[in-house]
């Protein structure tokens, strides 16, 4: 999986740039939030979603790790595919639509273009728990620097693994071991979901 790409901008085509990379042109689309924030001729790095088809091996840019953490965050929602999610990033700031999923903001989600109130209603109910409450689940969800312990370590491969971050949270916060490796934690946590 490709999960990053550093690289000269050789084309910009809304929605679509190519990067060189040591010779090698990697053709990505963008939300505009990233589109706006690169520059023909420059150097850029861009968090990329890799989409493998039978027919097509698709390759989604972003400028920061938080934007594909929540493109990848859309397309588990029913109904969502990457066109969507790209769609979705581009009429808003990932922050600012974690925002409104917390809120139950229907009236701000149906702005963004090909949103109705169906798909919006739709995110706000499978995406909330995933969003968490703009702490933990957030910051984990986003990428954001939290200090590295056993504890957090878990509970990101937790939700690696599928989990609710508030679920993985609870799961991990129940564990009595102190000094756990966080292998441990993990190992100890979905034995107690499993019997849950």
């Amino acid at each position: 999986m490709i999960a990053r790409l550093t690289g000269t901008l050789i084309e910009k085509q809304p929605p679509v740039l190519v990067v060189d990379v040591n010779g090698v042109g990697y053709e990505l689309e963008a939300p505009m939030s990233t589109f706006y924030k690169v520059t023909l001729g420059a150097t850029v790095t861009l968090h990329v979603h890799q989409v493998v088809r039978e027919d097509a091996n698709l390759l989604y840019g972003f400028a920061s790790r938080e934007e594909r953490d929540m493109c990848r965050t859309l397309l588990k929602v029913n109904g969502v595919g990457p066109k969507m999610a790209l769609a979705i990033l581009s009429g808003m700031e990932a922050d600012a639509f974690a925002a409104c999923i917390r809120q139950g903001d229907v009236t701000t989600l149906t702005r963004i273009p090909g949103v109705g109130k169906k798909t919006a209603e739709r995110l706000i109910i499978e995406m909330r728990d995933r969003v968490g409450d703009g702490t933990a689940g957030l910051n984990l969800l986003a990428g954001e620097a939290v200090p590295a312990t056993p504890e957090r370590d878990a509970v990101t491969a937790l939700i690696a693994l599928g989990y609710k971050p508030a679920e993985a949270e609870r799961a991990v916060g129940r564990i009595k071991a102190d000094n756990a490796s966080a292998e441990d934690l993990i190992r100890q946590a979905l034995k107690g979901m499993v019997r849950a």
